[in-house]
């Protein structure tokens, strides 16, 4: 048999099989129950297959049924994909960013007025997804770090982050900040670790030893996330202190929400980057977009470099560990 079903036949059964009821299909597409029913039998006849099996009041898929549904579950998830993908692309103002989440919740987003007071005709979608299925969903442009920074063949390099401690004001005790960064030891550290999807940044064993002292011999993390924006919300919070990326935090040190307990930064193994699809440049808010964050990206490095700048030096002290002057 090389036809295909009837596709309002497919669409119901695979209702059927999300709902696990004829009466909630039926409710749920709008139409009767013996509609319902009626596009089942169609279907099987259709495939000389049973894909149900009758319990009491309710049906449940057969085997044959559940590997056939997965399939059809698939494909309508693709169409529906395809669907909500073509009808951004009718409305030519639409500006499509893909990116990984937490640079998009901590670093793009706090600056998107700036964008939307000077490009407001155009309308933007963001995406927060970890896998870069941007080539996939039409995406003009996707933020990536690394080697992950992106799909697309065009690409530019924004920033290289790197990372701080950072605390809530007030939470070290008697001071904003600490004479030498062993005294950190003292308060509970908040770590990101998002392997194995992804490299983490830099742990607190790399920051210390970074600090030029070494490396103490116990480093206890108190909270260990997968999501930067999970562990600076966390610090914010009073739960403890994090070692987080410099862009992610720099709108909450603005803002006050957040203080650099000891100043000593430590440049990421690599860069974020922007790609872009290979047609998203003929229009003209990709065109604004692609200037406008590339500008944005460059003042980041040097905001970076500016904390670089600020770097302690830490010597090894056989009495006080590791003392530090300001440079």
């Amino acid at each position: 048999m090389s036809s295909l079903p009837p596709l309002r036949a497919l669409q119901v059964f695979e209702t059927v099989g999300h709902c696990g009821s004829i009466s909630r299909a039926a409710q749920h597409l709008g139409i009767s129950v013996g509609a319902v029913s009626q596009h089942m039998k169609i279907l099987e006849s259709h495939l000389d297959a049973t894909l149900t099996v009758k319990e009491g009041q309710r049906v449940r898929l057969s085997a044959i049924g559940e590997r056939f549904h997965a399939r059809c579950r698939t494909a309508f998830e693709e169409l529906r994909a395809a669907t909500a993908e073509l009808e951004r692309t009718k409305k030519s103002a639409t500006l499509y960013v893909s990116s990984l989440p937490s640079i998009l919740a901590k670093w793009l987003a706090p600056m998107l007025y700036d964008w939307n007071r000077n490009h407001g005709r155009a309308e933007l979608y963001l995406d927060g997804t970890l896998e870069d299925t941007s080539e996939a969903e039409g995406a003009d442009f996707r933020i990536g770090y690394g080697q992950g920074g992106g799909n697309f063949e065009n690409r530019a390099e924004l920033f290289r982050d790197c990372i701080v401690p950072a605390c809530a004001p007030g939470y070290i005790e008697g001071s904003s900040t600490v004479p030498r960064p062993e005294r950190l030891l003292a308060y509970p550290l908040i770590s990101i670790d998002s392997r194995p999807k992804f490299d983490s940044p830099p742990s607190w064993p790399d920051w210390f030893d970074d600090c030029g002292g070494g490396v103490p011999e116990t480093v206890p993390v108190s909270l260990r996330c997968s999501s930067s924006s999970v562990a600076v919300q966390a610090a914010i919070d009073g739960q403890g202190i994090v070692l987080a990326q410099y862009a992610m935090i720099a709108a909450d040190l603005k803002a006050g929400k957040l203080v650099i307990p000891f100043h000593h930064a430590m440049l990421l193994p690599s860069s974020y980057f922007i790609s872009w699809h290979p047609n998203a440049l003929y229009k003209s808010q990709c065109q604004d977009f692609h200037r406008w964050i590339i500008a944005r990206g460059r003042e980041q490095q040097r905001a970076v470099q500016d904390v670089i700048a600020r770097n302690k030096h830490c010597l090894q002290d056989p009495e006080a560990g590791l003392v530090c002057d300001v440079e």
